[in-house]
């Protein structure tokens, strides 16, 4: 089952971070890697990816960064959000949850692990919440 999925920034960053292959998070982002999951991406949020992964407070090597976000561009979907005029408890979010909005027809997900900073919608879940979906399916 191959899914489309907009993958919110502490989702990736959590990935790199973890030591542990079973981590929800390593095993959404290998889905990413595998073409089990078609993430979603707008430019504003390829930006951020960008931004983020390189934070020195991280460490990640230029390697890891470059790879993840060709991935992200050769395998996922640019979308072009339309605006909602939604008001979010973090503004920084509101380019996560127009692209997720602009492919509700494709049954897309956004993959956060903040989900208080988001409406409470069923296609608003956790990395544990969508490969639980991806195995029902």
């Amino acid at each position: 089952m191959i899914c489309y999925a907009v993958i919110d920034t502490n989702v990736l960053v959590s990935a790199l971070l973890s030591s542990h292959e079973d981590a929800a998070t390593v095993q959404v982002v290998g889905k990413l890697f595998s073409g089990e999951i078609i993430p979603l991406f707008s430019e504003e949020i390829l930006s951020e990816y960008n931004d983020v992964l390189r934070r020195k407070k991280f460490g990640f090597s230029e390697e890891v960064i470059s790879n993840m976000l060709r991935t992200i561009e050769k395998f996922g979907d640019s979308v072009t959000p339309s605006p909602t005029g939604e008001i979010l408890p973090d503004m920084k979010d509101l380019p996560f949850y127009e692209v997720v909005l602009e492919k509700r027809d494709s049954d897309a997900y956004l993959v956060t692990g903040n989900i208080w900073h988001f409406p409470a919608k069923p296609f608003i879940v956790t990395a544990r919440e969508l490969l639980n979906i991806l195995n029902q399916k």
